[in-house]
């Protein structure tokens, strides 16, 4: 059996264990993080019949994903990188779902694009919840005037996201995201890594994105 595959299955099996124990009843979506990888390394796991994948970058997903998505309309792309405006016409083309809407131009401009193809793409509003500098996302001031422009413009969010700061036990933020994200009656919430998936999920995610334990260190 391909590693990825054994990899994704070991995952399935872990989270399957801790639900249990945890008392959880839903099984969160598994994003398998692809970002750098080639279609080759991927294959083996959409053939098992795995169809939902993260990408960071626009122009990689139209290299790599094109042509399967019109062999496969099973597949879901997940954009989890920034989207930038200028890259909107073709991100929402190619995507699914993007986890990275962080302010109303952006928001606007989706609208608008997605408008014109008559497709209705999953939003997740990504929030910045110590205001790094170095990250992107709304901060959670000005989340609720996001949120309510978002829905004025029939945007469909689904949930908020977040990328934890780094050496800070990303419990604290999962629980932070968890008690927003029902604050607002949302259904999805986005977060949740190789090395912190279990903790996202006992704090309610619904969507974990997992990389490196699924196709091995990037080069």
């Amino acid at each position: 059996m391909d590693h990825s595959v054994q990899n994704f299955i070991n995952i399935k099996e872990n989270i399957s264990l801790n639900l249990d124990r945890l008392k959880i009843n839903k099984f969160p979506k598994i994003i398998a993080v692809s970002k750098t990888f080639k279609l080759e390394k991927i294959l083996p796991l959409i053939e098992y019949g795995h169809f939902d994948y993260g990408e960071n970058k626009v122009q990689e997903a139209i290299e790599k994903w094109s042509n399967i998505k019109q062999k496969n309309l099973n597949l879901n792309l997940h954009l989890i990188g920034k989207l930038q405006t200028n890259k909107v016409k073709l991100a929402v083309k190619i995507f699914d779902y993007i986890h990275s809407v962080d302010s109303e131009k952006l928001a606007k401009k989706i609208c608008v694009e997605q408008e014109k193809i008559n497709k209705n793409i999953g939003i997740f509003i990504q929030v910045n919840l110590k205001n790094e500098t170095q990250k992107s996302g709304v901060s959670k001031s000005d989340l609720p005037d996001l949120i309510n422009y978002c829905k004025s413009i029939k945007l469909k969010i689904l949930g908020l996201m977040c990328i934890p700061p780094l050496n800070i036990n990303p419990e604290i933020s999962f629980k932070e995201m968890d008690i927003l994200n029902k604050s607002f009656n949302f259904s999805a919430l986005s977060m949740g890594m190789s090395s912190d998936y279990l903790q996202a999920i006992q704090y309610s995610a619904s969507h974990v994105r997992i990389g490196s334990s699924i196709f091995g260190e990037r080069s």
